[in-house]
């Protein structure tokens, strides 16, 4: 297992050499890092979830054009190539296909505890100090506004609409980021994410009070 394992991480280490900085190798890293510690607390086969950590965003679609297949027939090819069973292939294929929150509104087309635990890993890296710093990184890189007082978050986007959202970036707090508390599978997951949410609820009360000059 340990051999599959680092020649998976460094071909995705690779893969993402020149990406933008909220979804590179260190977010890979982080991702992996919290699924090994939620899954020390799960039954569950450590193999698939390492994997599927590691090649959940090989290819996240959106830096590809919105295609949700690419990052899916990317890691099927590198775990075929590398001789892993087609049956664990298929379990790590489907963890990758349904991973992201698409904007809260997909229904996952599989279940396992281990697509609970790498859910719950990924989306951990999207909150907290991280998950502060991953937004606002992103939103330079797209060149959103920071904060547009007269735009209201959008609470009932569709899968679509997220994806195409210009939103300003303290928006995607309401529209992702403070949902995910709730969101959790894992007792784990929920214990992290805890600590992390309250995290963000003090920056954003920090942030309003310095925008309107009372601190």
């Amino acid at each position: 297992m340990k051999d599959i394992i680092n020649n998976t991480a460094d071909h995705v280490r690779k893969q993402l050499q020149n990406a933008e900085g909220g979804h590179d190798w260190f977010h890979i890293e982080r991702v992996w890092k919290n699924a090994k510690l939620i899954a020390a607390k799960e039954h569950c086969d450590i193999e698939v979830v390492q994997l599927a950590a590691l090649l959940h965003d090989i290819a996240d679609s959106k830096f590809h054009g919105g295609n949700e297949e690419i990052g899916p027939t990317m890691a099927r090819e590198f775990l075929e190539n590398a001789g892993l069973k087609p049956q664990k292939v298929d379990h790590i294929v489907a963890i990758v296909e349904n991973v992201s929150f698409k904007g809260g509104h997909n229904t996952r087309s599989h279940s396992s505890i281990e697509l609970d635990i790498v859910q719950d890993a990924d989306r951990l890296d999207a909150i907290g100090a991280i998950g502060i710093a991953r937004t606002f990184n992103y939103g330079g890189y797209k060149n959103r506004a920071i904060y547009d007082p007269a735009i209201a978050p959008n609470l009932n986007m569709t899968k679509e609409e997220y994806k195409k959202s210009t939103a300003p970036t303290i928006n995607h707090f309401y529209e992702k980021l403070l949902l995910l508390i709730d969101r959790m599978n894992t007792q784990t997951g929920k214990d992290i994410a805890l600590e992390r949410h309250r995290f963000m609820e003090t920056f954003l009360d920090q942030f309003y009070a310095e925008w309107d000059g009372l601190r």
